[in-house]
């Protein structure tokens, strides 16, 4: 069961700088995918706290990771990702949707670096 651009769009009401950029992106055309399996919420958020530390051991803070893990844990319920890969590669915006498409959990987007254009994992 896939997500319609129009619905994902509709999640994204929060002023943050994430969801107005995820929002921007999607207006714009950008390719999106969402994934079909949910992940427990150990999942998602230890995968991404562990990311997180990598990225700053390397001088990267990326704006929101920190508070997007954090909304996760809080969830406590499965969630399932959703990833809008803009073609120009600029960005990297990953969504957080509960486990029934209905709601956001959480946002994330930052710029990519300029030589790599690819998510820092």
């Amino acid at each position: 069961m896939t997500v319609e651009r129009h619905v994902l769009e509709s999640l994204l009401v929060g002023d943050d700088e994430a969801s107005v950029a995820a929002l921007a992106a999607l207006r714009s055309g950008a390719p999106y995918s969402v994934e079909e399996r949910v992940q427990p919420t150990g999942a998602h958020s230890g995968v991404f706290g562990r990311r997180l530390q990598r990225m700053r051991m390397r001088g990267f803070e990326p704006p929101g990771l920190e508070r997007a893990v954090q909304l996760i844990r809080e969830h406590g319920r499965p969630v399932r990702s959703a990833l809008i890969d803009p073609e120009n590669r600029t960005r990297f915006t990953l969504l957080f949707l509960t486990e029934d498409r209905s709601a956001l959990v959480a946002c994330v987007s930052w710029p990519l670096p300029l030589p790599a254009r690819k998510p820092p994992l």
